[in-house]
């Protein structure tokens, strides 16, 4: 648990920020042997917070730093100065970073980071916004409208061994909800477009993209996923998640630290080089097996860098 004058540096770090060059340096001497933990997970923590229009650039600039490869990724054209973090967003941050039961439930953590999510003001959500507009696919998806409900009996009536049985059997066996969180009680459909088309689509098609990009319903995966998600589209939750994830592991336990890199980066790589999902007609697609559906839009497995369920194990050793 990081102590009072820590916690100080650690938030100057986040104010001030930097760019695609400095995550790549402080991501090349962490590869190295070196010190830098807290100034690379401020800077993650800076692009949730304050500079949306920065968050590829770090990224792509950590893993190519940690990695020794940059994604291949289309550019991210966004600018904007910074902006004031409001002091109220560091009491509920600082209480999840230092929870240790934090993380043991996926329900809990998600309204969590889902909460801190929202203290964002108006004017930064729409810096959000509009940065979004820049990755591939969001305009002409969200052009589409306010996404309509699932249906579970119509996932029910899908063929054995399409996308449709699939979908609907992770979520009946594991007692998932067809939607994430609630979308009428975090109020998405008011906010600025294409957010409230996004952060409902993503909602209801979380699992299907871990079907098809390849991400098991682990806790390795959903950290690993997260980093997909926002490769994507810059999906601001998943921001927020990571830059909860890498600070607890930067400050409290920097030893585990390096294994969050390689799969949060992996996996930002994957979502960056994959075609866009967001804009798939998922109903038209239920009768198809997943397979057929990667071979016809070119979406590749995860390759993923440790056992998915390596927490899981270590668990009931």
């Amino acid at each position: 648990m990081a102590d009072q004058p820590a916690r100080a540096r650690f938030e100057a770090q986040v104010a001030q920020g930097g760019d695609g060059d400095d995550a790549r340096r402080l991501a090349a001497a962490l590869r190295a042997g070196g010190a830098g933990q807290g100034e690379l997970a401020a800077l993650f923590v800076h692009a949730a917070v304050a500079a949306p229009e920065r968050l590829a650039v770090i990224y792509d600039g950590a893993t190519e730093g940690w990695l020794g490869v940059a994604p291949r990724g289309p550019m991210i054209e966004a600018h904007g100065r910074p902006a004031a973090i409001d002091p109220t967003f560091w009491g509920p941050f600082w209480d999840l970073v230092d929870d240790p039961e934090a993380g043991r439930s996926a329900g809990e953590i998600t309204e969590r980071t889902a909460a801190l999510a929202g203290l964002m003001t108006p004017p930064f959500r729409t810096r959000v916004a509009e940065t979004a507009r820049l990755y591939p696919g969001v305009k002409e998806a969200a052009a589409a409208g306010y996404p309509s409900k699932f249906s579970l009996e119509a996932l029910a009536r899908c063929p054995k061994g399409s996308l449709g049985a699939e979908f609907h059997d992770l979520i009946v066996d594991n007692g998932f909800d067809l939607e994430v969180l609630d979308r009428e009680a975090l109020g998405l459909a008011d906010l600025p477009a294409p957010l409230d088309y996004l952060n409902a689509r993503i909602l209801q098609c979380h699992d299907l993209w871990h079907i098809l990009a390849g991400y098991q319903t682990t806790i390795l995966h959903e950290v690993a996923i997260s980093a997909f998600q926002m490769a994507q589209f810059g999906h601001h939750y998943s921001a927020m998640f990571l830059a909860v994830v890498t600070s607890k592991m930067a400050l409290n336990q920097p030893e585990a630290l390096p294994l969050f890199l390689d799969v949060i980066l992996t996996a930002w790589t994957h979502g960056r080089q994959c075609p866009p999902l967001i804009g798939l007609d998922w109903e038209a697609l239920w009768d198809q097996p997943a397979e057929a559906i990667r071979a016809a839009t070119g979406v590749t497995l995860y390759a993923s860098p440790y056992p998915a369920d390596l927490f899981e194990q270590l668990q009931a050793a």
